[in-house]
């Protein structure tokens, strides 16, 4: 049976292509909102750090209803350290809407998502956003998405794929570069005639693969998927069973059913093939198993999603200030906060090491990395993290890390210092394109040659280029890369930091710190330009006389400290430094904190 009445699509594209402020006008004309209702701009982006940093982490659903068709459609996030979020969801879907930036054009993120969907060999709809840029390279933007498609081995019929020029933000789409749009019409016709209904069996027994995961206080873990046999009704018995047999197939039953309606669950009594429903009432329902009949017992298989290329640990908090503002500070508290993560992130990985006070995290990237660290401090976690790795794997006897391809998008005048530092980083430069006054080049490097480079590039190009990475392949390991050219400041003594033994300070590099901080022994302040770490002490207070000198009462000045977000400080930390996350401070810290013991061992 074809189900005309519905269609699945998501939308994929490269971080900040436009893909939710789309999904905001199309949720706006199709009515799902009343005339009067106010709503925020980005609506999908839910979570407050997806609403703080303007990028989706989770993939999430919608729909909309278009003569008399509904329209299930998921939001993806568009960073490569979450496409494990992307690989599962396009499982859900029968086809795709590939954004593309009318300046910027394909970039690695965009050849990783459109890779993954024409393996699936699903139907895409290219849309050429962001037309109003004055920048805005129409043709030339059409052209390269099509060479793209020709060097991903796309086949005749996805070569064919209809190209329409939207304005996400004004909501207008057209079918020519030259023709201005009015609304998303065309947009919508184009999903109803190029992207196929669902072809079902509504009469057999019923399958449906869980694709997403969600977690309610009330009713628990909620299964999100498609239905792709029979119906569903609630309080139907099913068996959970599992393609790649990591559990035994075991007995539940559906206690509620929920369909999407734009932004809100609709509960239901019974759904049919091809719908996206969320259900509950399976505790230990987890992404990837698939819900049965109990008289037809057969698992669907399962996509097997990329493994990570980066690892950390993550550990107790030992540091003297240990305990002072976090509300679970225990390694029992951190072990089932970090194991309950992995139920609903297929991309991550935990285990246990020799000692119970540590745990070995590995995930996509740092920044996949960072935002659970961003997750665990916000709930009152305290714990420290050390220096993120790249995972080395052995391939045919081979020792082999992961590659990156890296693309940047830089000022002309700074293309020297870029080579210079992929040089030596073990940058590989693979094209080089003038586009107006920039230069797009584009290197295949180890993942860990971009660890703590995001700063430099951003100093090194005066702010104004734009960097982004996605995972290659793994090659033959590319011999040692120097580590970071900076020293430490290190504060020598446990007290707080007071404005005239910061002055002192500052003159040796560049502080972290500001006066009235509360410091340790062994604490990182600051960065220095030489290589070697430096003890200061910023405790140290004015020696009072009663002679008087001309000029020395004069008003300190102070440079106003580096402020160090968890990315950053993650790129800063070197091998025998950790960062002590608490829900109101970062610090950095060595892991010997007493100068004695580190000079001994320093010298030893």
């Amino acid at each position: 049976m074809v189900r005309n009445d519905l269609r699945n699509i998501a939308i994929i594209a490269h971080v900040d292509h436009g893909k939710t402020t789309l999904v905001d006008q199309m949720l706006k004309q199709a009515g799902t909102f009343r005339e009067n209702q106010v709503v925020e701009e980005r609506v999908m982006d839910s979570n407050a750090i997806e609403r703080e940093r303007g990028i989706t982490i989770l993939a999430k659903n919608t729909s909309v209803h278009y003569k008399d068709t509904k329209i299930n459609i998921v939001d993806t996030p568009g960073h490569a350290d979450f496409s494990g979020e992307v690989e599962r969801i396009l499982k859900m879907v029968d086809g795709v809407i590939l954004l593309v930036d009318a300046a910027e054009g394909p970039m690695p993120q965009t050849r990783f998502v459109l890779q993954k969907a024409l393996e699936f060999g699903h139907k895409i709809i290219i849309v050429i956003n962001k037309i109003d840029r004055p920048d805005a390279r129409l043709n030339e933007v059409g052209d390269e998405v099509l060479e793209l498609l020709l060097n991903l081995d796309a086949n005749d019929e996805q070569l064919d794929s209809p190209i329409i020029y939207c304005s996400g933000r004004d909501g207008t789409a057209s079918m020519s570069p030259t023709v201005p749009g009015t609304d998303l019409v065309p947009l919508f016709d184009q999903i109803l005639e190029h992207i196929p209904a669902p072809e079902v069996d509504t009469e057999g027994p019923m399958q449906m693969l869980v694709s997403s995961i969600d977690y309610n206080e009330y009713v628990g873990r909620i299964g999100i998927g498609r239905i792709e046999r029979g119906s569903i009704k609630v309080n139907q018995p099913v068996t959970v069973t599992d393609y790649h047999e990591r559990v035994k197939p075991y007995n539940g039953r559906i206690v509620s059913l929920y369909t999407i309606e734009g932004l809100a669950r609709k509960p239901v009594d019974t759904c049919t093939a091809g719908d996206i429903v969320c259900f509950s009432g399976i505790e230990s329902i987890t992404i990837g198993e698939t819900l049965c009949a109990q008289d037809c017992v057969e698992a669907l298989p399962f996509v097997k999603i990329s493994e990570p290329t980066v690892e950390m640990y993550f550990m107790v908090n030992d540091s003297p200030f240990a305990g002072k503002d976090g509300k679970f500070v225990t390694s029992r508290h951190l072990r089932e906060r970090l194991f309950r993560e992995l139920l609903k992130d297929v991309s991550l990985r935990v285990s246990e090491t020799e000692t119970t006070d540590a745990f070995r995290v590995s995930g996509r990237g740092e920044m996949h990395l960072s935002i659970l660290i961003e997750n665990l401090r916000r709930e009152g976690y305290e714990f420290q993290v050390g220096a993120p790795k790249a995972l080395m794997k052995e391939i045919d006897g081979v020792k082999c890390e992961p590659i990156e391809r890296m693309v940047a998008d830089v000022p002309q005048d700074a293309l020297g210092s870029v080579m210079e530092k992929m040089g030596a980083r073990k940058g590989e430069l693979v094209t080089m394109n003038p586009q107006g006054d920039r230069m797009r080049v584009e290197f295949l490097i180890p993942a860990r040659g971009l660890f703590g480079y995001r700063n430099e590039f951003l100093t090194d190009t005066k702010g104004e280029g734009v960097l982004s990475s996605v995972f290659h392949s793994y090659q033959p390991y590319k011999g040692e890369i120097q580590k970071r050219s900076m020293g430490s400041l290190i504060a020598f003594e446990t007290g707080e930091a007071i404005t005239y033994g910061l002055y002192n300070a500052q003159e040796r590099g560049t502080l972290f710190i500001g006066a009235g901080t509360p410091v340790y022994e062994g604490m990182v302040i600051g960065c220095t330009p030489k290589s070697e770490d430096i003890s200061v002490n910023v405790c140290k207070k004015k020696q009072l006389t009663n002679t008087r000198a001309s000029g020395s009462d004069d008003a300190l000045r102070l440079i106003p400290p580096r402020q160090m977000s968890i990315e950053a400080a993650l790129e800063f930390l070197g091998e025998d430094e950790l960062l002590e996350v608490t829900p109101n401070n970062l610090r950095i810290r060595k892991k010997i904190l007493s100068n004695q013991l580190r000079m001994k061992k320093l010298h030893s």
